[in-house]
């Protein structure tokens, strides 16, 4: 995937998900950058987003953000949204910017202030099936997730397939909407997740069998939770690699993926 001639980068700067490794910080809970021809999109800015911008080695300004997106509204996705709205909007100042989410992201218990959503050049809401455009990127929210609040995965055409799985609990027909050339999955649990369990994310062994349907060139695990950090993604990654055949990355805060 990695071409002589790069039209974009998704910079990874948090990998990690869930609630004690949001306390804990022992990954970044900050989402991802992605850039393509010049548009610039922030994908779920979890707490501590800005931090991490301010602070990348490639020199990333939020005032040239063109979108930012919300998977959902839960706090290791959403936390910073306003923050970065009002960095996009260069203190509200210049009326700019795309912010795409779920409803409920912007209204009853609301994650997006009513105060910044006027800043905004306008909002648009997710849903199943639906396409947007923001500058260069064209995506899709091609299904909605199993999760306790609105949720959706996204679908990139950026010269290549990249395709981005949210949270979700694991179901049959996950694995025909996300088609792509990179898959990007987030993993939050080492261990199979039961019909019984209370947890609506997807494990180790429901990235395995993702990996073996989708069959893409590039499978990047990100979002981890606490058992994941403990056996080393690193590891995990070699080998589901000699397992599937399909080139495996487990992504590191700071991580850029060049396409």
């Amino acid at each position: 995937m990695r071409n002589q001639t790069m039209d974009g980068f998704i910079k990874f700067l948090g990998t990690g998900g869930a609630r004690f490794v949001v306390s804990k910080q022992l990954r970044s809970t900050a989402g991802i950058w992605l850039n393509y021809k010049g548009t610039n999109l922030y994908i779920d800015p979890g707490p501590g987003a800005i931090v991490r911008i301010r602070s990348s080695k490639r020199k990333l300004e939020p005032e040239k953000l063109d979108g930012i997106i919300l998977t959902h509204k839960h706090l290791d996705h959403a936390n910073d949204v306003n923050v970065l709205i009002e960095a996009m909007t260069e203190g509200g100042f210049r009326k700019r910017g795309v912010l795409i989410c779920p409803r409920d992201a912007i209204e009853g218990e609301a994650v997006v202030f009513s105060n910044f959503t006027g800043k905004l050049e306008r909002i648009e809401i997710m849903g199943e099936g639906k396409n947007y455009k923001v500058k260069d990127v064209t995506f899709s929210t091609p299904v909605k997730h199993i999760h306790p609040v609105e949720t959706y995965g996204l679908l990139f055409d950026l010269g290549i397939i990249v395709s981005m799985i949210s949270d979700t609990r694991y179901f049959d027909e996950l694995s025909t909407y996300y088609a792509s050339d990179v898959m990007i999955v987030n993993v939050l649990r080492s261990k199979p997740i039961g019909k019984d369990d209370e947890i609506d994310h997807l494990s180790l062994p429901d990235f395995v069998n993702l990996v073996k349907s989708v069959k893409p060139k590039v499978a990047i695990m990100t979002h981890f939770g606490m058992s994941l950090i403990r056996e080393k993604p690193h590891i995990v990654a070699e080998r589901i690699k000699e397992e599937t055949g399909v080139e495996v990355v487990a992504a590191y805060d700071g991580m850029e993926f060049p396409f």
